[in-house]
């Protein structure tokens, strides 16, 4: 039996296909957008298909922009010869946010994953060997998350990277700020320890 129009369900199946969106945030997203005025419906649709049709990789860090060139790759005071290699565009916002780094990034669009049939060919890694290759860069960090695919995939290329001669470094990772010792597991203390600095 239906319980809903086909319209409605079709809506509510397509919100249930977000990554985080189970069956019962799209039913009430889809009954959100019904309630919505016929102008604010419009204009959220229009911005769905504005997005797709104007936002693209940048030819030059992969990131996602509406310009030629991201704003990042396009700023004269960024730091050209420091490249941060991220898995996804939302990394390079975290990494902005911090106000600590002057570089530019590479995205990769994912991380080397067999067991979701993810290969190096899949994601941006060649593109970040021919630029690197192109020379005027002093330095590479890995900046992948550090679980068991982003370790991976920061080795695999570093490996890449080795006979181009270049520094390449990896971000530290340990305790986080107002984290308590007797909750830390062994491998981040592990870690910690190793990336300890002098105060």
């Amino acid at each position: 039996m239906q319980y809903f129009p086909a319209a409605l369900q079709e809506l509510s199946d397509q919100f249930a296909r977000l990554p985080g969106i189970g069956g019962k945030t799209a039913q009430r997203l889809a009954f959100h957008v019904l309630e919505l005025p016929e102008q604010e419906a419009e204009s959220f649709a229009q911005a769905i298909l504005n997005a797709r049709s104007q936002v693209h990789t940048c030819p030059i860090c992969q990131n996602l922009t509406d310009r030629e060139i991201c704003p990042i790759c396009d700023d004269d005071l960024r730091d050209k010869s420091t490249i941060c290699v991220v898995a996804d565009p939302k990394d390079v916002i975290a990494m902005e946010r911090s106000r600590e780094y002057s570089g530019v990034y590479h995205v990769l669009h994912g991380v080397i994953s067999p067991l979701n049939h993810v290969t190096q060919d899949d994601i941006r890694i060649r593109e970040l060997l021919v630029r690197v290759g192109q020379g005027g860069v002093r330095e590479v960090i890995m900046a992948t998350n550090p679980d068991t695919e982003g370790e991976a995939t920061a080795m695999y290329i570093s490996r890449l990277l080795r006979p181009m001669e270049i520094k390449v470094t990896r971000l530290a990772y340990g305790l986080s700020i107002g984290s308590q010792l007797e909750y830390a597991d062994e491998v981040t203390l592990s870690r910690a320890l190793e990336g300890r600095q002098e105060i």
